[in-house]
């Protein structure tokens, strides 16, 4: 990954994605927090990463709303067209995770940004009054309408859920597509 102020060294005949600059997934991080959490908070590192799947694979995340009990009319269907996705994660032993969070979580941390505290075996994921400020700006910023729009829908969906019942209805529902998927290896 790349620091935005790195980006001038990059040759210009080369592509970038998103998913290579560190402040891309910062400010997603952030804004994850903010509209997905409760009252700014998230709790627990496992909730965290499936709500992050859910607005990294819109796809799926249509799939598993409309496999919900308690949703049995959800907003938008899948279509069939196959919607992209935003950065890929790996499948890991509670299911997607991506394998720069600790490393992002660190740098958000050391900015000020957010705190974690560990209660018992959970850990706590907060923004801090800073952090609560970024996270106004960005999700005012028209470049994050898209993004904003679907975290609120999946946090509508998903986010009083607990990261264990997220994590079942993940292998649940995507059987083949993680729960099957050995170890480290990227989810489709």
């Amino acid at each position: 990954m790349k620091e935005f102020r790195d980006l001038a060294a990059h040759p210009s005949s080369l592509s970038l994605s998103a998913d290579d600059i560190v402040e891309f997934h910062l400010a997603r991080i952030l804004l994850l927090i903010k509209i997905c959490g409760r009252k700014k908070r998230i709790a627990g590192l496992t909730k965290f990463a499936k709500l992050d799947f859910f607005v990294r694979y819109p796809e799926f995340y249509l799939r598993a709303k409309s496999s919900v009990k308690d949703h049995p009319n959800p907003d938008t269907e899948p279509t069939g067209k196959r919607q992209s996705v935003e950065s890929s994660m790996v499948r890991h032993h509670y299911g997607p995770w991506d394998k720069r969070y600790y490393q992002l979580l660190a740098q958000l941390s050391a900015f000020g940004l957010i705190s974690v505290e560990k209660s018992k075996n959970t850990y706590n994921i907060e923004l801090t009054e800073t952090g609560a400020e970024y996270a106004d700006k960005l999700s005012a910023d028209d470049a994050f309408d898209d993004l904003t729009t679907h975290m609120a829908d999946v946090s509508k969906t998903f986010g009083g859920k607990n990261g264990t019942w997220l994590k079942n209805l993940i292998y649940q529902t995507f059987e083949e597509e993680v729960a099957d998927r050995p170890m480290g290896k990227d989810i489709l």
